[in-house]
């Protein structure tokens, strides 16, 4: 025992210097911790919590240098469940607890487009008819309906509509992604659409100035920029992405550009890398002052202040806060003459990101930029560790473009099949053609089409700028026409990310030759992740969608309707057919596990229509049974009101000794447990 401590604090002696990496590794872990928990943990397990967190800052000091770190790492993952915890109470708001239909009015706070390409509005200062100020959402979202006319939505316009509204939905199915708490987190406490013309009730209050200088702009944009090309220009300006169309949207994701879309890190970094060296190259062609005052720190702070501009015209989301703060530290660093690109920097942004906004460790933005910039400070330090050449002079900027889409691809991957389904087989084609535009003449035209705005010339900028977007769509739409260009892959088990992570961050971040066992547990996440086993039935939580794993794949109860359920459902299959296509599969009756009939009931007429079900059939609908239905025996009855209970169901084949024992049923409210915003 005595040896193996030996050599521990021998291994941790070696990480002095490097342990602040690993500050938002366990930071980030406690904020999981808070979120995989099936019930609300109540005020007296906060305390103890903090009680805890003092108690390992003690032990802390009593350990010393060489153990004291792991003291500091558990109250780290501590107090990384209090600060996701504190932040889903102070984020929380009423959510509606029925459906809702009448008379919907608020104030316009957001604008975007849905998955279905339709336009939606965000709503604050909502009121609804008969229901109490204390009971009325904060926030609710509308989708606007095709062919619908009335008031254009504008920045704080005040609208009415006769609306659908509902609370938000749970997931698409058990242990999938979660929609109430995703909306918890935006404060919207309802969701819906209207498809009667939107009625302006009182003029825009600008006290949103921002937002408003955001959406004139985009609408300035795509009108001196027609086309896809001007609704690309607006997204990457404002991050106004309501102009894009659904078919740009999927060749950019099919092509792996459609990071170039998201205001990230990309931008912000390449935005501020021109401004930075405008103003250090422009500020040094003055002699006087080049002589007299600290250019290059200057030139980083004027760079910052350009910086945080963009930050506010484009919406402020999450991904552009998270590009915001890594790029700010950046430029404090070289303000204060430190090393800009460290993995301390990255580190620093980490736990700034996660102290605003915990539950950014969950989406896929946030795993997948810090993935992208570790792994590209990881691999670069190596190259100029080792002295590794990239080729002659002339030959190493494209050496280094190859080497950043390469490393940045291969460090998002798994996090973009993990959460999205899809490998872009060409992706590091379409990058390697698509990225040094952006960088070289995009954003560059960008700033300058900004900077000629206010003489009307920005004209000269935007035709510029079309130039290299007409470009980047181009071989977005050639590389997502190719054969094999979308691979689907299923959906993981609950470990395969987390897993992938540790083993990832063990190889960049421990020192010494011990960093060679984080390839272990990535082994044993792509292990797992092959062994992922999918619901041979799935049920929606309305009815309305019944799903059923067949030979050919799973086959739907329904053509249309609950379409974004379907998606889901085939997207974590792996399966790339649309629903029509999946529904072609379905046939009256289709067995279970077990031996067990599934048949779906959609609507009144088919519910009256049926005069009965055998023992051991379960049956779905999508509607209210008849009164004789309620008195059925020897079949399972799952109607909306039995499913509001349990949320989406999952049903699993349980085998024994080469015989099956029947189904295992799963239900979303299982996986999911009492939480704030899933308790009505």
């Amino acid at each position: 025992m005595a040896a193996v401590w030996g050599h521990l604090t021998h291994a941790l002696l070696l990480q002095r210097g490097h342990f602040f990496g690993w500050a938002p590794v366990c930071l980030g872990t406690g904020i999981a911790i808070y979120f995989a928990l099936r019930i609300e943990p109540s005020l007296w397990v906060y305390a103890g919590l903090g009680a805890l967190i003092i108690a390992c800052l003690g032990f802390a000091r009593v350990l010393g240098h060489a153990a004291g770190p792991l003291a500091i790492g558990a109250a780290l993952i501590l107090t990384g469940v209090i600060l996701a915890g504190a932040r889903a109470h102070v984020v929380g708001g009423p959510v509606l607890g029925w459906r809702y239909y009448g008379p919907v009015e608020g104030r316009v706070v957001g604008i975007d487009r849905s998955a279905s390409d339709a336009v939606r509005v965000t709503l604050d200062r909502v009121s609804l008819r008969d229901v109490a100020p204390m009971r009325t959402p904060k926030r609710v979202r509308v989708s606007l309906h095709s062919g619908i006319t009335g008031a254009v939505p504008v920045p704080g316009l005040n609208l009415g509509a006769t609306a659908h509204l509902s609370p938000p939905s749970g997931p698409v199915e058990p242990g999938g992604f979660d929609f109430q708490r995703h909306a918890w987190f935006q404060g919207l406490g309802a969701v819906g659409y209207t498809r009667v013309p939107l009625v302006a009730l009182a003029p825009p209050d600008n006290v949103q100035p921002m937002f408003a200088i955001r959406m004139a702009l985009s609408t300035h944009v795509q009108a001196v920029l027609p086309g896809e090309a001007g609704a690309f220009a607006a997204a990457i300006m404002t991050g106004d992405r309501s102009g894009m169309g659904q078919e740009t949207l999927t060749a950019l994701r099919v092509s792996n550009l459609a990071h170039l879309l998201a205001i990230s890190g990309l931008h912000m970094g390449l935005l501020t890398a021109f401004v930075f060296a405008a103003f250090r190259y422009g500020l040094a062609l003055v002699p006087w002052l080049a002589l007299r005052a600290p250019v290059k720190p200057l030139a980083a702070a004027l760079a910052l202040v350009v910086a945080a501009f963009y930050l506010g015209l484009s919406g402020g989301s999450i991904a552009t806060e998270r590009a915001f703060i890594m790029v700010a530290v950046m430029l404090v660093a070289v303000m204060l003459g430190r090393r800009a690109l460290s993995l301390r920097a990255v580190a620093l942004a980490a736990l700034v990101v996660l102290c605003l906004r915990p539950e950014a460790v969950l989406g896929p933005g946030f795993q997948m930029s810090f993935a992208a910039t570790t792994a590209l400070i990881a691999v670069f330090g190596w190259i100029q560790k080792v002295r590794l050449p990239l080729g002659p002079r002339w030959l190493r900027p494209v050496s280094a473009v190859v080497i950043s889409s390469l490393v940045a691809g291969l460090a998002t991957a798994p996090f973009a099949a993990a959460h999205f389904n899809q490998i872009a087989h060409y992706g590091l084609i379409a990058n390697l053609l698509s990225v040094p535009l952006m960088g070289a003449l995009v954003m560059p035209a960008a700033v300058f089409a900004v900077c000629l705005l206010p003489f009307g010339l920005e004209g000269i900028g935007l035709w510029i700028m079309g130039l290299g977007l007409d470009w980047i769509l181009g071989v977005a739409r050639w590389t997502a026409a190719l054969d094999g260009a979308r691979g689907t892959v299923v959906s993981p088990g609950i470990w395969v990310v987390p897993l992938l992570s540790l083993g990832a961050l063990t190889v960049i971040l421990w020192q010494g030759r011990a960093r060679l066992l984080g390839v272990v547990p990535m082994i044993a996440a792509l292990f797992l992740w092959m062994q992922a086993e999918r619901p041979i039935v799935l049920i929606a939580d309305t009815g309305g969608l019944v799903g059923v794993m067949t030979e050919q794949g799973r086959a739907l109860s329904a053509r249309r309707g609950s379409g974004f359920i379907a998606l889901n459902w085939l997207e974590n299959d792996g399966d790339a057919a649309e629903q029509e296509a999946a529904a072609d599969r379905w046939v009256p009756k289709l067995a279970g596990p077990g031996g067990i009939n599934i048949t779906a009931v959609r609507g009144k007429r088919a519910a009256a229509a049926l005069t009965g079900c055998a023992a051991g059939e379960w049956v779905v609908l999508n509607t209210a049974p008849p009164e004789e239905w309620a008195r059925a025996s020897g079949c399972t009855l799952l109607t909306p009101t039995t499913l509001r209970k349990t949320g989406a169901i999952a049903l699993y084949e349980r085998r024994g000794e080469g015989h099956s024992l029947g189904p295992r049923i799963v239900t979303a409210r299982e996986v999911s447990g009492a939480r704030l915003w899933s308790t009505r």
